[in-house]
């Protein structure tokens, strides 16, 4: 299928044979290039030769032991040795700009040939390589010849309507373009196996397409030199290598880099791969997606050898690149394509589940909408809110999966051969074969689960018998397979894979139901008011030149939320005030409030800076209160020069109050809720003039069931956003003009304004 890696076995006494142990051939310094054209290696800005080709004597008639060492105009003539000193002194990019026509002067008199140019580094030097083949095809090239050749094709490119259309059309463009027997569009799965997706081929040559081909034809090495060099040419299978002279770099003992050669020589293996085949010449272009290997153009030719002039190799090669930019296209459509009707679907399912008066579980679960239309799958699982439902007729111990999720590093992870992968949960869950996991908080979880998907895999020859093994002595030499009959492969225990813009879509939900779960919780309010009182601080300090009030408003029906506030002096003499807000309701969400007002207390009176501060405080959450989550805002005010820092773990941006009336949202990137992972709390610093301020407040202030977050916070704004500033602010007005008598959120207000020129009403 593709350059393989050659390599040594063990000898008959020691273990079995195996290509995989070959797949560390350094195949970039093979020592050696194909005949079909003559590789000098330079010394820069002299152009002396320091490395040759032994063939260079069929294009100079001057031998290798000669060439070594000379002037590079001594070689080829002057003429030609100009038109490279020229073209490398003009470009810096010479790949971008090869080939440069010279005439060399040979033993029969001139020679037009086609220079190749590019530089590698050895020895702590840098060569400038000079691949000289005897100039064939259109003339002259250029880049308009170029997009002649392919312009046609281009134009049915433009026109395939899907990915199928795409395959077929480059196949048979290139195959006409080249003139090889057989030309291939290969793509590649997850695990680097080869499909033959497309083919055009000789009228009396059988069909390859539809096979598969296994990774090991393609190993590592090869794949990196694929992604490196787009295009591979072999114009004679049976070729004869021509050795480097000298082999290594004098200096540093170091061979030849020829990853960038056009004419690089082949692995052996690869060679009798093909041979094996019946393949006289060959031929792959790279097919790209982000730099990476996605699939091959491969033509093959059974007549004889074959030659393809560089003209139509650069023609090809563009019409690779038109076919990757294609594929990506077309490929990224589709996906794209999947995620938005996958998103819609979550919006409806989250919308459903921000309903109290609906089972969050049930939500999730639904048929219209639910989850399965998120992500197509057989079943579904939903542990959430204290309630666990089931969708399809899989036979699951739920005890068994919320463990194992829980457990995960990971907070989605995907399976799609359980019984491989996790065979005691594969037990658990029989007829399964793959789950998409997605973890929440308080051992809440949601599960797709995928029945075995079973499928015949043809491919070109078992893929278990990677290779033969040849006594050659006493060694035993690895080959590879000699047949490539078509052989069916029967897969089972495998699911469908789950598509990447799947896993990525939940990934998101995951997000978004960690708001609904926070949202929920607020609505579950359940204990007195008195209780969430007794946690709020009875008094507020009074730093001199400063006003600070608080307002604090429980949800509809007094239930306690997990709102606080807070104010306190440090021993440095600075002050801090905080507004917070811990997911849930009733005692637990008021015990777990208390637990982190206190905390953080205790972080910002030993002396710990804001961001430590939240860190520290989001650590104890994660470490002692698993089941709990909070946002938090907390402001640290130096009362002499007016100076502030701020930091936010998921909480609302606070309101920043200028002196001449004006209101706006503060600056800043919020970082994560409190116990889900707060790393990087961003702490900015912010100068209060006098007559300014900060006001801090919790998102029941500003989002309700009637009132969306933008128009809340507009509303907000325009209540502290005064034309004069003389106008007292009411803050009690405030609360009351934003409170929803439907909403199932608690509302907290802190007002901090600096010195005493400020509006009565901002007074305490």
């Amino acid at each position: 299928m593709s350059e393989q890696a050659a390599g040594q076995g063990a000898a008959a006494s020691g273990p079995p044979a195996d290509l995989d142990t070959c797949a560390q051939e350094p195949i970039r310094v093979p020592g050696s290039v194909q005949p079909h054209g003559v590789l000098l290696a330079l010394s820069e800005p002299d152009l002396v030769v320091r490395h040759a080709s032994t063939n260079v004597v069929d294009l100079t008639g001057l031998a290798v032991e000669d060439v070594v060492g000379a002037p590079f105009g001594a070689v080829v003539g002057a003429g030609a040795a100009q038109a490279v000193r020229a073209h490398v002194r003009t470009f810096g990019d010479l790949r971008a700009r090869n080939p440069v026509a010279v005439e060399v002067e040979g033993p029969g008199g001139a020679v037009v040939a086609d220079a190749v140019l590019h530089r590698v580094a050895v020895g702590g030097r840098t060569l400038l390589v000079v691949e000289l083949e005897t100039a064939t095809g259109p003339r002259p090239f250029s880049f308009p010849n170029t997009y002649q050749a392919v312009r046609g094709a281009l134009e049915r490119l433009n026109h395939a309507g899907s990915l199928e259309d795409l395959f077929d059309v480059a196949a048979q463009e290139v195959r006409e373009l080249t003139g090889f027997d057989r030309v291939m569009v290969y793509r590649f799965d997850a695990d680097h196996h080869g499909e033959v997706v497309a083919e055009a081929r000789r009228a009396d040559l059988n069909s390859f397409l539809g096979l598969h081909y296994p990774a090991s034809d393609i190993p590592p090495q090869a794949r990196a030199l694929y992604e490196t060099s787009w295009i591979r040419i072999i114009p004679d299978v049976g070729y004869t290598p021509a050795p480097l002279v000298p082999g290594v770099d004098a200096a540093s003992g170091e061979p030849l880099d020829l990853t960038h050669a056009v004419l690089r020589s082949v692995s052996p293996v690869h060679v009798e791969y093909l041979g094996n085949m019946g393949v006289r010449a060959s031929m792959s272009i790279s097919l790209l997606r982000d730099g990476r290997l996605w699939g091959l153009i491969a033509c093959h030719h059974y007549a004889g050898p074959h030659v393809v002039p560089i003209g139509v190799r650069a023609a090809a090669e563009f019409l690779g690149s038109a076919l990757s930019l294609r594929l990506v296209a077309r490929a990224q459509d589709r996906e794209l394509e999947r995620q938005l009707a996958a998103q819609a679907d979550i919006a409806r399912v989250l919308t459903a589940a921000r309903n109290p008066d609906r089972g969050l579980a049930e939500a999730l679960a639904g048929e219209d909408p639910g989850l399965l239309s998120v992500v197509p799958a057989h079943g579904l699982v939903v542990v959430a809110d204290g309630r666990t439902v089931t969708v399809g007729d899989a036979t699951v111990d739920v005890r068994a999966l919320r463990a194992w999720v829980q457990a995960q590093p990971d907070r989605v992870t995907t399976r799609t051969a359980l019984a491989e992968s996790d065979p005691e949960l594969a037990a658990a869950l029989p007829g399964v074969a793959g789950v998409l996991a997605v973890r929440l908080p308080g051992e809440q979880m949601v599960v797709w689960l995928r029945d075995e998907h079973l499928r015949d895999i043809y491919w070109g020859g078992d893929p278990q018998n990677k290779a033969i093994a040849r006594r050659e002595g006493a060694d035993v030499r690895l080959s590879p397979r000699k047949s490539f009959d078509r052989w069916r492969e029967t897969v089972r225990g495998r699911c469908e894979p789950w598509a990447p813009e799947h896993v990525r879509a939940v990934e998101d939900l995951r997000s978004r139901l960690l708001e609904v779960l926070l949202e929920r919780n607020r609505w579950q309010l359940a204990a007195a008011h008195a209780v969430q009182l007794s946690l709020l601080p009875g008094r507020l300090p009074e730093p001199t030149g400063w006003a600070l009030q608080a307002r604090y408003v429980p949800a509809a029906g007094g239930r306690v939320g997990g709102d606080w506030y807070d104010a306190l002096e440090l021993p440095d003499g600075r002050f801090a005030v905080i507004v917070g807000d811990v997911a849930g309701h009733g005692i637990g969400a008021a015990a777990a409030m208390g637990q982190l007002r206190n905390a953080l207390r205790a972080y910002l009176m030993r002396g710990a800076d804001l961001r430590e501060a939240l860190v520290d405080l989001d650590e104890l959450a994660r470490r002692t209160m698993p089941d709990d989550m909070a946002t938090v805002v907390a402001v640290v005010v130096d009362t002499s020069s007016g100076d502030a820092w701020i930091a936010a773990a998921g909480h609302p941006r606070p309101l920043a109050l200028t002196a001449d009336g004006g209101a706006d949202l503060v600056t800043m990137r919020v970082d994560r809720p409190v116990g889900v992972g707060s790393g990087d709390p961003q702490v900015v610093r912010l100068h209060i003039e006098p007559g300014g301020g900060l006001v801090l407040y919790s998102d029941g202030m500003v989002d309700s069931r009637s009132t969306a977050l933008a128009a809340g916070l507009r509303r907000l704004i325009e209540h502290f956003d005064r034309s004069d500033p003389t106008v007292p602010v009411d803050i009690d007005e405030v609360v009351a003009d934003c409170h929803d008598l439907d909403s199932k959120d608690d509302m907290t207000l802190l007002l901090l304004c600096r010195d005493a020129d400020l509006p009565a009403g901002a007074r305490p």
